[in-house]
């Protein structure tokens, strides 16, 4: 019998909602500032994943630029009803709140409607009624926790008052957030998030007879949890969690969390991983056998259905980007085309490494809950003037711990501010890459490592040590000639290894073993995982050349 392998869906794929329609599963995902926005994945047996596209493919429905990649679009929500799908989602670039609509996710989604008013990780759920219920997290003011207000899909505003559901099982619990409503038999149930998305994250629930009836939170919360192991475990911070029930009366829940390794660092970030659930006595019970969530299961009962796995090898042979394939912000400026079966990526004038200290949200130690909100209103009404634009990058998720790289690149250097090469980015300031570059008037190869550490908050994370130091290191670099080239990255766990050649018989090393330990969100900051992928740039000039990529392999190992 075939089993169920955690992750589901392996790399960046956090905050995962799940919904089904008839014998079809659906997931979508958070992705911050890559575009498209919010991957969806479909299954049978929900044991194989396909990605079938994105919520937000098009330009004029998601706004944002690469100046924060933690930015974006954060925990979306996917429902059925009434044969249609729902997308909900905030755009933290903008402060926008976004719904979409489809009536079959592998097409297209309409239009965006923006709803004002929508706090962090908003919900969607219709009452026997079939009024509609927009749930979120409120940020601070008298109802700090989970509220709920009508939505009129038609309009696409909030009715009425706020209603305040419930603050988490916690006492004062940090980031009650991420809820979702359920009518299951003669119960409402709200579950959360709550204790940060570190190693403290965890799955917590209530319940009420009547939707407008006091919300009471279970006493064997958490349902979900890994805080209580040890830090460096095989899987870590499990949280953000959703809800659903097979055709045949199983119940499953998917939830994030991270696999550290090389010690507590995870660079592959927060993945969606699914566990089964129970029911006891009104409340679930997650993964009833050991409590925690297992790298394989059994199946549950349907049919296998797998699916066809991404090629290793891009050509670049199509018009159209491939889905694994994202940018950092929204291509409006039109940062690479595909023409000739190959990638072309151009020389814009911003380097694919920000130069200037990432924007810091204060921790307002102390703050009050109505401090707390107007620090975030004021912070939203600056971000509605985004400018949207895209790096001259290409990339797609790290998922494996070890894996090998290599890209054949055509780059004829025509200004000496330009760069050009691959690289394996957790975010602006954090990065290892190898490029082609003028020096004095002479081609190298060289690679670059920019660390900046970001720690996070100690109270979500207790403090641990740091190896790293911030600054940009030039980790080794070669001469080479010529206009043509093959770029090779082998990572075996944390080392990372970087060659060139002019062809594979004549491979060069510029820099081996060069650890990527701060590559995680435990020391980087933020909320994304390491991507792979292909970039050039003018380093202050837009000059208007290209590198031209003939193709990209990525193999998992």
């Amino acid at each position: 019998m075939y089993q169920m392998n955690n992750p589901i869906i392996p790399g960046f794929y956090p905050d995962p909602s799940i919904c089904r329609a008839g014998s079809d599963y659906y997931i979508a995902t958070s992705s911050f500032t890559f575009f498209p926005g919010i991957p969806l994945w479909h299954s049978k047996d929900l044991c194989h994943w396909e990605n079938i596209g994105y919520a937000l493919d098009r330009h004029e429905q998601l706004r944002m630029n690469p100046k924060g990649l933690s930015a974006g679009t954060f925990a979306p929500t996917i429902r059925y009803h009434d044969g249609l799908f729902y997308v909900i989602v905030g755009n933290m670039s903008t402060g926008e709140n976004i719904v979409v609509t489809a009536t079959d996710p592998a097409g297209d989604w309409s239009e965006p409607h923006f709803v004002e008013g929508i706090g962090g990780d908003p919900d969607l759920f219709w009452d026997d009624e079939g009024t509609c219920w927009c749930a979120f997290s409120a940020f601070g003011g008298p109802h700090r926790g989970i509220v709920r207000q009508k939505l009129d899909t038609e309009k696409w505003e909030l009715t009425g008052d706020p209603i305040f559901m419930w603050g988490g099982a916690a006492v004062d619990a940090p980031s009650p957030e991420a809820p979702h409503i359920y009518k299951i038999g003669d119960w409402y149930y709200l579950m959360i998030a709550e204790g940060g998305t570190e190693h403290m994250h965890a799955v917590t629930i209530a319940r009420s007879k009547t939707l407008d009836g006091k919300f009471e939170g279970y006493v064997g919360n958490p349902i979900l949890t890994h805080r209580h192991l040890k830090r460096i475990s095989e899987i870590v911070n499990v949280g953000h969690a959703d809800l659903v029930e097979t055709q045949n009366g199983e119940w499953y829940m998917v939830a994030l969390a991270s696999r550290p390794y090389g010690g507590y660092h995870k660079n592959m970030g927060r993945e969606t991983f699914i566990a089964p659930v129970i029911w006891e006595d009104g409340w679930p019970v997650v993964s009833p056998d050991t409590g925690k969530v297992e790298m394989t299961y059994p199946a549950p009962n349907l049919e296998q259905f797998p699916v066809v796995p991404v090629p290793a090898k891009d050509g670049f042979d199509s018009q159209k980007l491939a889905n694994q394939w994202v940018t950092i912000g929204t291509p409006v400026n039109d940062p690479f085309y595909l023409s000739d079966s190959k990638l072309h990526i151009k020389t814009l004038a911003d380097p694919i490494q920000t130069i200037l200290p990432p924007r810091r949200m204060p921790m307002m130690e102390g703050a009050t809950p109505e401090q707390m909100a107007e620090m975030r209103k004021k912070m939203m009404e600056e971000r509605r003037g985004t400018i949207p634009y895209a790096l001259s990058f290409v990339g797609r998720r790290q998922q494996h711990m070890s894996f090998e790289v290599e890209a054949e690149m055509h780059f004829e250097i025509k200004d000496e501010n330009e760069t050009a090469g691959i690289v394996l980015l957790q975010n602006n300031y954090n990065q290892i890459r190898l490029e082609i570059a003028k020096e004095n008037g002479k081609q190298v190869a060289r690679v670059i490592k920019y660390v900046q550490i970001t720690p996070p908050n100690p109270r979500l994370l207790p403090s641990f040590s740091i190896e790293e130091v911030d600054g940009t290191f030039e980790m080794g670099k070669v001469e080479i000639d010529g206009t043509n080239f093959i770029l090779q990255h082998i990572a075996v766990g944390q080392a990372n290894s970087f060659y060139i050649g002019k062809n594979r018989e004549h491979m060069i090393a510029v820099a081996e073993n060069i650890s990527g330990k701060f590559l995680g969100s435990e020391t980087a900051g933020g909320f994304i995982g390491a991507f792979v992928g292909m970039f050039a740039s003018g380093n202050g000039r837009d000059t208007g050349n290209e590198a031209a990529f003939d193709s990209f392999t990525y193999v998992g190992k």
